[in-house]
């Protein structure tokens, strides 16, 4: 019997008012650990741009080198990197951070595969937590924008609640950046052919919550026009 059998098996077992209830406290003060944790870590960091992608990204990868591009760019104009601290994507932009002597931060989930910290985070600035949505609680608050090369169901999750977040203006806007115009123009022509033309699920202004750029100079140019529009640097 595999594991994801005995997952599903255990959530349909019997449990006592004194397991659920003990189980379900534990579970909420682990919860408010991650949050205060996070917060006192992330909230010095100063103004930071996340960088989102694949954790199964080879370093030969003209993807694996675009990221470390993009980072090192940003490092430049003062911003530091987060991200979520493991192989792949996320390693080439900790690496371009660390190589621009940037702020090269990770917030790290543990999983029983694929991630564990890379060595280009700075080491005080890595936090690893046991829950997805704590996690990205903490790349909502701190990161100043989003730049999101191709990955995989992950990638496309914290994507999509960044948009929806700006969307029902529950947080306000930041630049969300695309990169890699091969990777997500079938995404992109569906979204506005069959969600928006057909379905009229979306509105047509909400396909500019987003920009879709092919190059390191593009992503990083478009972070910095939309804070010039509000006279602020990264200093702010």
């Amino acid at each position: 019997m595999d594991e994801s059998t005995d997952l599903i098996k255990d959530a349909f077992d019997t449990k006592t008012w004194n397991e659920i209830h003990t189980t379900d406290s534990w579970r909420v003060f682990k919860i408010i650990s991650e949050l205060v944790e996070g917060y006192e870590k992330l909230s010095r960091i100063g103004p930071s741009v996340a960088i989102f992608g694949s954790a199964r990204t080879h370093f030969n990868s003209k993807y694996y080198k675009l990221a470390e591009e993009i980072a090192f760019d940003l490092v430049q104009k003062g911003y530091g990197v987060i991200t979520g601290g493991g192989p792949g994507i996320m390693e080439a932009a900790n690496k371009g951070a660390k190589r621009g002597n940037g702020k090269s931060i990770g917030i790290n989930i543990d999983l029983p595969f694929e991630q564990k910290p890379n060595q280009f985070i700075d080491r005080d600035k890595l936090i690893t937590f046991d829950h997805f949505f704590v996690r990205k609680v903490m790349f909502m608050k701190y990161a100043q924008g989003f730049i999101v090369l191709p990955g995989g169901f992950g990638t496309f999750d914290e994507l999509f609640e960044a948009i929806t977040l700006i969307q029902t203006k529950k947080i306000g806007r930041f630049p969300i950046v695309l990169v890699g115009e091969e990777y997500w123009s079938g995404l992109l022509d569906w979204i506005q052919e069959v969600m928006l033309n057909e379905e009229h699920n979306i509105r047509s202004e909400d396909l500019h919550l987003f920009r879709l750029v092919d190059t390191a100079e593009e992503a990083v140019a478009y972070i910095d026009q939309f804070y010039s529009r509000y006279l602020l640097s990264p200093n702010f």
